[in-house]
C-alpha cells in the first residue's frame, strides 16, 4: 500500500553487481535508533566520497558464493571465472586501501573496508596463472611449458607433411582444394570423391554433395596421433593446474566471502548516496527522544513523494505541536489525500532503512516500531469483500497490533458504507486511536470528524488546498485547519441549475451546516491569526533589526568614546612625561648654575 517494495527496486537499479542488488531488494526498515544513525551516516560519508571522487566503480564484481560452494566440494573452477574472483578481490583490495588512508574524512567508510582484505598472496597466484580470457599461462608450471612446446613442434611437424602432399605433383590431381582442415579434432585434406581409393587413408567426413571427401592420409597418422596425445596432456595439466587453484580457492572461502560481502555493502551504501543524490534527498534527523508526553517528533519541510517526478511532486510540510499525535486530513476527492498519507509513511519508513529522504535539512522524525496502512480502494478478490469490508479487515487487523510506538495511516475512514453509520463508526475508531494514544493520520470526509479534531486533545485538523478560481486543487497540505469538499460551490462555479442547487442546500443535515460555518469560522479565525502572527512577527522582525541597528550605533558610539578616551590618555601620559623631562632639565641646570658658588665659600 505504502508502495515501499517500489521504492527498494528503485535503488536496485543502482547496484554494481547482484549481490548488492540483492541488499536492496531485500532492505527492511530498522528499530536500533543506533544502527539508524550509523546507516544513515554512512550514507552522508558515501556522498560526500562520490562528489570529490564519482570514478569509483565496482562494476565486474561478482557473487563468490556459487563459486566457492563449488570449490568446497572439490569442484574444479574455470579460468574464467578463477580470474574474475581475482578481479573482485583486486577491486576490494585497492578499494579498501583508499579508504583506510581517507579514514578521518570516512571513519564509517574506512571500518566497514577492514572486510577488504583478501586471502594473501591468492591475488598473485591467480594472476600468474591465469590469463584475463581465463586461459592457463604457460609459466603455470614446468610441465605445461614443455607440453606446449612440443605441441608447436608437432603441430609444424605434422602440417609441414600434409602441405608437402598437397604440393606434391603425384597427389595433385586428386585434391578438391589446396586446404588444410579439421574434422573430429585430426588434420585432414579435401580430395575428389573418385580418388578415395587410390590414395592410401582414413575417411573422416564427405561434403553435402559427396563429391569430396576429407582424409587423413596414413602417411599423417603417426603425427596426427602424437599431435592429439600432447594436446590431452596439456588439457590434463591445465585441469591439474585449475584443480589446485580451485583448492586454493577452497581453503581461503571464509577470507572471499568476507571480501565479497564487504564489497557488496560497500556498493549498497553507494547505492544509496547515487539514489539520494538523483531525489535531491537530505539526511533527515533522527529524533532519539519523543516529546515529554510521549508523542512522537514528526517535522517534514518540504517533504516529496520519493516515485513522483521532482518536478511534478508538491512538496508538503507536516510539522506537529507537542501536544499533537492524531491528523485528521480533510479535502476534496483528488487533492493529494492520499499521496500525503503515502509521503509521510514512506518518510519513515526510508529513514528507519538508513536512507536520505527528499524533504529539506531539518526535517526530523522519530522511529517507529511498525508503520501501518490501510490505503486505496484495497479489496480481497478471493473473499470477494466489498471495498468496506475490505477497508475493515484491514482495520481490524491493524487496531489488534498498533500501540503507541506505531503510525498508523489509514485512508477515507468509513467510507464504502452508509454515511450515518460511516460516519459514526470512523469517529469510534478514532476515539479509540486517542484513548490507546496511537499516533495516526487519517485522510476521510466526514464533518463530525473535523469537529472531532477541533475538540479532542492530542487531535489536529488538516486539508488538503483547493483552488475555487481554477477549480483544482493544489495538493499542498496544512495542518491545523480543517478542509471542505467544496461540492455545491464546485457544482455552482460549473453552472449547475440554481434550482438543483438550493434543493441541495436544503437536504444537508443543518447540524453538518452548522458544523461547516463552525469550521469556516475557524478557518477565517486561524487565517486571521495567521496574519497576525505573520504581522507580529515582521514587526518582531523590524523590532530585532532596529534593536541590533541601534546596538551597533551604540556600540560605535561606546568604540569612538573609548578611542577619544584611549587618545586623551596617550596625550596626557605624554604631557606628564614632557613635563617631567623638563623638570629633570631644569633640575640639572641649577645643579650645575649652584656648584662654582659652593667653591668659593670653601
Amino acid at each position: 500500500m505504502l508502495e515501499y517494495p517500489e521504492v527498494t527496486e528503485r535503488l536496485a537499479a543502482y547496484a554494481s553487481f547482484s549481490l548488492s542488488e540483492r541488499l536492496a531488494r531485500s532492505l527492511q526498515p530498522y528499530t536500533d535508533p543506533e544502527l539508524i544513525l550509523h546507516k544513515l551516516a554512512l550514507v552522508t560519508e558515501g556522498r560526500h566520497l562520490l562528489s570529490v571522487n564519482d570514478s569509483i566503480r565496482l562494476g565486474g564484481c561478482i557473487d563468490a558464493e556459487p563459486l566457492l560452494a563449488i570449490a568446497e566440494k572439490s569442484g574444479v573452477l574455470e579460468g574464467e571465472v578463477i580470474h574474475r574472483l581475482s578481479y573482485m578481490l583486486s577491486i576490494g583490495r585497492d578499494l579498501g586501501r583508499s579508504l583506510k588512508y581517507h579514514a578521518e574524512e570516512y571513519p564509517k567508510l574506512a571500518i566497514l573496508a577492514e572486510g577488504l582484505t583478501p586471502p594473501k598472496g591468492l591475488i598473485e597466484t591467480i594472476n600468474n596463472t591465469v590469463t584475463d580470457r581465463g586461459e592457463v599461462l604457460d609459466s603455470a608450471s614446468d610441465k605445461l611449458v614443455t607440453i606446449r612446446r612440443e605441441i608447436r613442434n608437432a603441430y609444424n611437424r605434422l602440417l609441414g607433411r600434409l602441405e608437402k602432399m598437397l604440393r606434391d605433383p603425384k597427389y595433385q590431381p586428386m585434391i578438391q582444394d589446396a586446404v588444410i582442415t579439421q574434422r573430429a579434432g585430426r588434420y585432414v585434406i579435401p580430395i575428389k570423391a573418385e580418388y578415395k581409393n587410390q590414395m592410401k587413408s582414413i575417411i573422416h567426413d564427405q561434403s553435402a554433395s559427396g563429391a569430396t571427401i576429407f582424409v587423413e592420409p596414413l602417411a599423417v597418422v603417426e603425427a596426427n596421433n602424437a599431435y592429439q596425445e600432447l594436446q590431452l596432456a596439456e588439457r590434463d595439466e591445465v585441469h591439474r593446474i585449475l584443480r589446485v587453484l580451485s583448492e586454493q580457492i577452497a581453503d581461503s572461502a571464509q577470507e572471499i566471502r568476507t571480501v565479497n560481502q564487504t564489497l557488496a555493502e560497500i556498493d549498497f551504501v553507494l547505492m544509496c548516496a547515487k539514489y539520494a543524490d538523483d531525489l535531491g534527498a537530505n539526511e533527515p534527523i533522527l529524533a532519539e527522544k519523543r516529546h515529554k508526553s510521549g508523542n512522537p517528533v514528526i517535522k517534514l519541510y518540504g517533504a516529496r513523494h520519493p516515485l513522483l517526478p521532482k518536478e511534478k511532486a508538491v512538496p508538503i510540510d507536516v510539522v506537529l505541536e507537542e501536544d499533537k499525535f492524531v491528523v485528521i486530513i480533510t479535502g476534496p476527492n483528488t487533492g493529494g489525500k492520499t499521496v500525503s498519507l503515502k509521503t509521510v509513511g514512506l518518510m519513515s519508513l526510508m529513514m528507519q532503512s538508513g536512507l536520505h529522504i527528499p524533504a529539506e535539512s531539518g526535517s526530523e522524525l522519530s522511529p517507529f516500531t511498525n508503520v501501518f496502512a490501510d490505503i486505496g480502494d484495497e479489496q480481497s478478490i478471493e473473499q470477494s469483500l466489498s471495498t468496506f469490508s475490505g477497508h475493515m479487515t484491514n482495520q481490524i487487523r491493524i487496531l489488534n497490533r498498533a500501540g503507541g510506538k506505531t503510525l498508523m495511516l489509514l485512508d477515507e475512514l468509513g467510507s464504502g458504507t452508509d454515511p450515518q453509520e460511516g460516519s459514526a463508526l470512523a469517529r469510534a475508531i478514532m476515539q479509540y486511536i486517542v484513548d490507546h494514544h496511537i499516533p495516526c493520520f487519517a485522510a476521510t470526509h466526514f464533518s463530525e470528524l473535523k469537529m472531532f479534531a477541533q475538540s479532542t486533545p492530542g487531535v489536529t485538523n488538516a486539508s488538503m488546498e483547493f483552488d475555487l478560481k481554477t477549480l483544482r486543487p493544489t495538493y499542498h497540505l496544512t495542518i491545523g485547519r480543517p478542509g471542505r469538499s467544496n461540492a455545491l460551490l464546485i457544482a455552482k462555479k460549473l453552472g449547475l441549475n440554481e434550482e438543483i442547487l438550493a434543493n441541495a442546500q436544503k437536504t444537508i443535515d443543518p447540524a453538518d451546516m452548522n458544523a461547516d460555518n463552525l469550521l469556516d469560522e475557524i478557518r477565517r479565525q486561524y487565517d486571521a491569526a495567521k496574519k497576525a502572527r505573520s504581522h507580529a512577527d515582521r514587526m518582531r522582525s523590524l523590532a530585532e533589526n532596529n534593536q541590533r541597528e541601534l546596538q551597533k550605533r551604540l556600540d560605535a558610539i561606546e568604540d569612538e568614546r573609548e578611542k577619544i578616551l584611549q587618545e586623551s590618555q596617550e596625550a596626557l601620559e605624554e604631557e606628564v612625561r614632557e613635563l617631567r623631562e623638563e623638570l629633570a632639565r631644569i633640575r640639572r641646570t641649577m645643579n650645575k648654575a649652584k656648584g662654582p658658588s659652593e667653591d668659593v665659600r670653601q
